[in-house]
């Protein structure tokens, strides 16, 4: 197992379609990143679009983790966008194509932007996790910590609220 990373890749029209592909096929297949499946691309694009102006125009930076030349990876260290925040990223739409998950990508992915978040100086990487899929545990295994929770903060469907969990890595050493 080896992923080849990239931080911040041309987002040339081809990549974005690759992006949001992948996005969809992480939906599609339960993942926590923002929808619920079942999805379409164009639904996709309404969050993908702003987020990747984001990349492209402005704080934010985007990490993709390549199997060969196939994307199958991906994290984006957003910038809070307030001045006492600039210390810290939060690490936003965290996914791993469904068809390689068991293989180690998810925690390489995470100890890369781990190693980019003390390469850029940072104190920390936030994350926040949908309950009831078991991602908090995936966390805590990479030194993650749970600093609070949303309670019912997630309207996964009608009846099923569910609590976003926020988890906290320290980069500091202290």
């Amino acid at each position: 197992m080896s992923l080849r990373f990239v931080l911040d890749p041309e987002l040339t029209p081809d990549l974005r379609e690759r992006i949001v592909a992948l996005w969809v096929d992480v939906t599609n297949a339960g993942g926590a990143v923002g929808f619920v499946a079942p999805i379409t691309a164009e639904q996709v694009r309404t969050i993908a679009d702003p987020t990747l102006a984001g990349i492209a125009d402005g704080p934010d930076r985007l990490l993709l983790g390549y199997d060969h030349d196939r994307l199958v990876a991906m994290a984006i260290f957003t910038d809070p966008r307030f001045h006492l925040k600039t210390h810290l990223r939060v690490l936003t739409r965290v996914m791993v194509h469904p068809d390689t998950q068991g293989r180690g990508f998810g925690a390489a992915l995470m100890r890369e932007a781990e190693r980019i978040g003390r390469h850029l100086g940072l104190a920390a990487l936030h994350v926040t996790v949908r309950d009831g899929l078991g991602l908090d545990r995936f966390y805590r295994r990479l030194g993650y910590q749970e600093v609070g929770r949303w309670p019912r903060a997630l309207r996964v469907a009608p009846g099923d609220d569910r609590d976003e969990i926020l988890m906290w890595l320290n980069l500091t050493n202290t």
